[in-house]
């Protein structure tokens, strides 16, 4: 009797412990499977959706001990992407069984896959089976790509477990595939809207800023060619300064909208040389002196300040869009201060006005092509290009600008120029005026 109980026992126990260990190895294998899809999910993440696929496709490979991978994914128009990894000739195989008859091998059930039996190219006639499984990749819409897996010589097939990773993998990737389309789509919006806003904005400057000089300059002209009347010398002069004035600001105007169009085609460079910067400054006063006649100006500049390598021309007109700026959106009579000094390897140029300043949420924008600030009479006064210009001509020479505002009232625009004379400059980029 205690045989018989002892036999019971010892059975009982051998199929307890043959279930703990199947639970056991079964515990291990979800836990490889989730470290797979941890790591897939990883690489996934990488904005570069061709690089993502192909460091996928080699993380299975090494996974499950492929001959090779390939994964091939279309994403609507323009998006095809195709990632092989393994051996050459074993990714000549699996290439070509994506286009061999198919037949399938679990019809309607899991996994979803197919095997291709391949034809050998032996002399003799006979034929080598080739296994490539086709794992389709599922997404929102159906099916966007597959997964062509080739097994190495004498691998068995895949199990259950490797299925339900395939699958899983498969699923991830067609998420990864529609993401990455939702992201172009939003890009490809966002750059219509951008250019749509543009056209706006350019079509406005061309009808109002363009016009008022024009209307000007067409009034005065007309009033000169007047016979039935006699003009003193004085109202003579007065039509003539007019015309010129318009005129200035007219070439302004069209000059800003074509150094605007050379940044965005990219061909805006600085042609460098040795220049003193305070002689830059007094020359740029100097032909802006009726534009600031009704302000109060200072500069500030050390006098061993030593010559600084830049673009005289570029850097002429940064300073008399900055300085423009300042005088067209700050009182008369108050002060608007020039500086320049060296801080480290740069050279810091500032221009500082005693206006209202700018609101918070539009000191980044400032420099936005065609951006004027809302709220202060600003939109009447200028085509909002300026800041935009002298954006670019700074970047072109590989040094930055911002805006500030300064305690007690009033704004500052500061741009630094490197003091080196890189071998390449710097692209330029474009941005707005207050």
């Amino acid at each position: 009797m205690s045989l018989i109980f002892f036999l019971i026992t010892a059975i009982i126990t051998g199929q307890l412990t043959g279930r703990e260990r199947q639970r056991a190895r079964e515990a291990r294998q979800r836990e490889k499977e989730a470290v797979v899809l941890y790591d897939v999910a990883r690489l996934l993440s990488d904005p570069d959706l061709d690089r993502a696929l192909h460091d996928v496709a080699e993380r299975l490979r090494r996974e499950l001990r492929l001959a090779a991978v390939i994964v091939e994914v279309e994403g609507g128009s323009e998006l095809t992407v195709r990632a092989t990894v393994g051996e050459l000739e074993a990714r000549r195989l699996a290439s070509q069984g994506r286009h061999a008859p198919l037949r399938v091998l679990s019809e309607g059930s899991e996994p979803r896959w197919t095997r291709v039996v391949l034809p050998s190219k032996g002399s003799r006639g006979t034929r080598e089976r080739d296994d490539v499984y086709i794992v389709p990749v599922p997404a929102r819409e159906g099916r966007v790509g597959e997964l062509l897996l080739l097994s190495s010589p004498g691998e068995r097939d895949f199990d259950a477990a490797s299925n339900r990773l395939l699958s899983a993998v498969a699923t991830q990737i067609g998420l990864a595939v529609e993401r990455y389309r939702l992201r172009r789509e939003a890009t490809d919006a966002e750059v219509l809207r951008r250019a749509d806003d543009l056209k706006t904005a350019l079509i406005h400057a061309v009808s109002h800023e363009l016009k008022t000089p024009l209307s000007s300059i067409i009034a005065s002209a007309g009033s000169l060619q007047q016979r039935d009347v006699r003009w003193s010398d004085e109202a003579r002069q007065e039509f003539a300064e007019a015309i010129e004035q318009e005129a200035r600001r007219l070439n302004l105007i069209v000059g800003n909208l074509l150094d605007l169009s050379r940044m965005e085609a990219g061909s805006l460079r600085a042609d460098k040389s040795w220049h003193d910067v305070s002689v830059l400054i007094d020359d740029v006063l100097a032909r802006l002196r009726s534009v600031t006649e009704r302000h109060r100006v200072s500069t500030s500049v050390p006098e061993d300040l030593p010559p600084v390598p830049l673009d005289y021309v570029q850097i002429d007109q940064v300073l008399s869009n900055l300085i423009e700026n300042a005088a067209r959106y700050t009182p008369p009579g108050t002060e608007i201060r020039i500086a320049a000094r060296l801080i480290g390897s740069e050279l810091r140029v500032e221009v500082e006005d005693r206006g209202i300043g700018i609101p918070r949420e539009s000191l980044t924008r400032v420099f936005d092509a065609f951006y004027c600030v809302p709220g202060s009479g600003r939109q009447s006064r200028g085509v909002g290009l300026g800041l935009a210009v002298a954006k670019g001509l700074v970047e072109a020479h590989g040094g930055r600008i911002w805006a500030e505002n300064v305690d007690g009232g009033g704004a500052r625009f500061v741009f630094t120029l490197p003091l080196s004379v890189p071998a390449e400059p710097a692209t330029s980029t474009t941005g707005g005026v207050r």
